[in-house]
């Protein structure tokens, strides 16, 4: 596992400087731990503590769920403490050169290296992106050959290269989509988690939204890890379509692959950031059209509200008023399954965001409409 001292900074809480285990979004835009914010809010502050303006109030704590991803992600790579740092440059001189050779452990011990010292040095990754690497870690990841795990290793290094902002939209210009869609679907071992979560990273910077969304296959391929992916690799994909789908267009995109009917499958499962997706599809037309063709939604959305965390039961209940504002029939279904009284106790939920959107449903319930 990785220690605390191989995690890139943006992976710490300002305030406390440890490792986020719920990173959360402050209205000024900056992450911070859950636990470290909120004991400043409860204090009395309502500044940012790293710019000091003033914040929203009643205070916003946006779950940061791409930057939880990748750190739960992060720690999954594992190598063993070198004796001595290999010379940066003659590593990745290697890479390229053995990129176009059939030399597999050349490249295998290439990866490992890189990644051991990218995962510590801001000015490596940053020499590997500018040093035509790049071009060689694709040929890995397109490689027929994975005996040794090539495509996974390759894969984890893009990763990690591509958790500085400054690098996301270069790797997306060096045609890094691509070859990470085509592992969603041809991929071997783990490399299909990986690759999503490569997605999400990228996606995290606005303009990538977009380029990757219109990508040909690229919302398609999570959607098929999502109808036949592993636990792990559904949960990636799910993440990955999460983050696309805060830009509208994807939103549309989505629906027209048949993402409702397997993200209402993988919630009927259990799969919480399923119910996430769903929210966020509702906000656009042709998703509220798609979702009131299928009759147990509303009981798998209900199954959320009484037993899903308080993310999933926010998603739910904005998910149940919107498809009820938009549709009739749906409204009255959620009354006479219960759902009237299940908000209501909701009203006392902790979570300020739970509470909000119970309030809209009930008012939704009673026959007013929201703006859709």
């Amino acid at each position: 596992m990785a220690t605390s001292t191989q995690f890139p900074d943006d992976f710490r809480c300002p305030i406390s400087l440890e490792i986020m285990s719920d990173p959360v979004i402050l209205s000024s835009g900056h992450t911070f731990d859950r636990s470290s914010i909120q004991r400043w809010v409860d204090s009395g502050h309502r500044t940012c503590p790293i710019t000091n303006l003033p914040i929203a109030d009643p205070v916003s704590l946006i779950p940061n769920h791409a930057l939880r991803s990748l750190i739960s992600n992060y720690t999954l790579v594992s190598f063993p403490k070198p004796l001595a740092y290999p010379d940066p440059q003659s590593l990745i001189q290697t890479l390229i050169a053995s990129s176009s050779s059939s030399n597999l452990d050349s490249k295998i011990n290439s990866l490992d290296q890189l990644s051991k010292l990218s995962k510590r040095d801001l000015a490596i990754r940053k020499k590997l992106t500018e040093s035509g690497a790049v071009s060689a870690l694709l040929n890995c990841v397109n490689s027929d050959d994975d005996s040794g795990g090539l495509q996974e290793k390759a894969l984890h290094l893009l990763l990690i290269l591509s958790l500085d902002d400054d690098n996301k939209v270069g790797l997306v210009a060096e045609g890094v989509v691509g070859r990470v869609v085509s592992v969603l679907r041809r991929g071997a071992g783990d490399s299909r988690a990986v690759a999503a979560t490569v997605l999400t990273s990228l996606a995290v910077v606005e303009v990538n939204k977009a380029t990757i969304g219109a990508y040909p296959d690229a919302i398609q391929g999570l959607i098929s890890l999502l109808w036949g992916g592993s636990g792990r690799e559904r949960k990636e994909a799910a993440t990955a379509l999460y983050t696309l789908c805060s830009f509208p267009d994807n939103r549309v995109r989505a629906v027209e692959n048949q993402a409702v009917p397997v993200l209402i499958k993988n919630a009927n499962s259990g799969l919480e950031r399923s119910v996430e997706v769903l929210g966020l599809l509702t906000k656009c037309r042709e998703g509220r059209q798609e979702m009131i063709k299928f009759c147990g939604l509303l009981d798998v959305l209900i199954k959320f509200l009484k037993n899903g965390s308080s993310r999933a039961v926010q998603y739910a209940l904005l998910t149940i008023s919107l498809l009820c504002s938009y549709n009739e029939r749906m409204r009255v279904l959620a009354v006479r399954e219960g759902v009237f009284e299940i908000s209501v106790g909701l009203l006392e939920d902790d979570n300020e965001k739970v509470r909000r959107n119970a309030n809209s449903l009930i008012q939704v319930l009673q026959g007013k409409r929201l703006s859709l």
